[in-house]
């Protein structure tokens, strides 16, 4: 179980300040946990520790940054099943999918550790005429400053670890403000960086209402800010920033294409569409939401996707056998219903679930969803997935890009000159060729074009954006 309360940490150590933010059970709708709630003061000074830190951050050698991680993959690992279990609490996710949540949490963090040690420069010819003779550039990289990370509900864990373990290996300090709704695992992760001897100020973790935090992006001691979470306020987010740079993570709604030639492979594509579309009640920013199938195998697949829709199990995200939770909230589910029931209207067909009882939204397949309706033009962020037939291959491909997002997309096909092609023409920041949009390995570089966002994440391309260049140039003799 959750401990009764959770402090916030400001400049690496834990201050119960109040209990002012109260976690809910996601499933049963009671208080989990009460938790300290940040107030604008106490963000005030966790940046202006930030800054403090930031000399004594620049000449933490990176072996240190590398055993600060570490030693949060032994401590990850220590305590592996409180962490699942929070999670599963806190954001309602189903306990295997936190389970593997907690797993991508350590596979973070030890790559971390690994590019934390090699965050090399270049050396640069520069006499590439008779005016630079004897003039020799070097390049290294170093931390750009005080970083504002703010990390969104559905990953609570691992989208929080994105950016604190490059963070760390970068040698930024950092102020982060986990979602109010799934705080609890980003103080576990406090806790234990607070055992370490990094310099203070390097971290506070303050959760925070969303209107009572603009100094996340507004104060221009920040010199980054990196969000991941909804379009509407990421973008406003960046309308806010100043001067600082700038990183959006956002949402998506991804489309999966299944090519002609997948009939003797349709158990495995109909495995992965069902689990893309409807792990962690769809709650994914690369979930499946359209589902473009060739019409040679459109109705063998529909068949066998409605029926591996309807065998998922619904309930009580603590029970092994519950492959679909609740969403987030009631407000949420509702929405979702609001948009499913408009496009029923508007001609489409449920051909697999539907059913919605407070959070609990049932994993739902529809056909005939007009391009037009919100279900199909928006990101659905729910157990919610679209089917629809195509012919000819470069069609579909137009059909995915016809969409204001552009994070990931999943191609079936045996075609490399197919996958190719997709590759060449999808307008999104990621192809998976046979395989759904949803996967991600959390060494690659990972983000979006369009509205779905600005920059790549990925340990290696955080720590890119978390580091400026600096040029030396040397004059052999004189």
């Amino acid at each position: 179980m959750l401990n009764k309360t959770y402090p916030y940490y400001l400049a690496n150590v834990a201050v119960a300040a109040n209990t002012d933010l109260e976690v809910t059970d996601k499933f049963s709708g009671e208080v989990a946990t009460r938790v300290a709630m940040a107030d604008a003061a106490a963000i005030d000074k966790a940046i202006g520790y930030a800054v403090e830190a930031m000399p004594a951050m620049r000449a933490f050698p990176p072996f240190k940054r590398q055993a600060v991680l570490e030693h949060c993959v032994k401590r990850f690992r220590e305590r592996y099943d409180e962490l699942a279990l929070a999670l599963c609490i806190e954001a309602g996710k189903p306990i295997n999918d936190s389970r593997g949540e907690v797993t991508r949490l350590i596979d973070t963090f030890k790559v971390a550790a690994e590019e934390s040690v090699r965050i090399d420069g270049e050396i640069i010819n520069l006499e590439i005429s008779p005016r630079a003779k004897g003039y020799h550039g070097y390049i290294k990289r170093v931390p750009i400053g005080p970083c504002s990370f703010i990390s969104p509900f559905n990953f609570p864990l691992n989208l929080t670890a994105h950016k604190v373990a490059p963070g760390i290996a970068a040698g930024v300090p950092f102020v982060l403000k986990p979602a109010s709704r799934t705080p609890v695992g980003a103080l576990i992760m406090g806790e234990i960086l607070a055992e370490t001897d990094l310099p203070k100020g390097a971290f506070s973790i303050l959760p925070a209402h969303r209107d009572g935090a603009d100094l996340f992006t507004t104060d221009e001691r920040f010199k980054l800010l990196s969000f991941t979470g909804s379009p509407a306020v990421g973008w406003e987010l960046k309308k806010k920033a100043g001067k600082k740079k700038v990183v959006l993570e956002l949402g998506g709604n991804a489309a999966a294409i299944v090519d002609g030639d997948q009939v003797e492979k349709l158990d495995y594509v109909v495995d992965r569409l069902a689990f893309g579309a409807f792990y962690q009640s769809g709650q994914s920013c690369i979930g499946v939401q359209r589902i473009l199938v060739h019409a040679k195998i459109y109705d063998a697949l529909r068949e066998k996707l409605i029926a591996k829709t309807r065998s998922l199990v619904m309930g009580d995200p603590k029970d092994e056998k519950t492959f679909v939770g609740p969403m987030i909230s009631e407000s949420e589910s509702k929405r979702l219903a609001g948009w499913m029931d408009s496009a029923v209207q508007a001609g489409a067909k449920i051909v697999a679930g539907g059913k919605v009882d407070g959070a609990m939204f049932e994993a739902t397949l529809l056909e005939g969803v007009k391009r037009d309706t919100d279900l199909y033009r928006k990101e659905a962020f729910g157990p919610v997935a679209i089917l629809e037939r195509f012919d000819d291959f470069d069609a579909a491909l137009a059909t995915v890009n016809d969409s204001d997002f552009g994070l990931q997309a999943g191609v079936f096909t045996d075609s490399l000159a197919h996958a190719h092609r997709a590759w060449d023409v999808l307008d999104v920041g990621g192809v998976v060729i046979n395989d759904v949009p949803s996967f991600r390995v959390d060494n690659m570089p990972y983000g979006g074009v369009k509205d779905s966002g600005l920059g790549r994440e990925g340990v290696r391309y955080a720590i890119e954006d978390m580091t400026e260049m600096r040029l030396m140039v040397m004059r052999e003799t004189w």
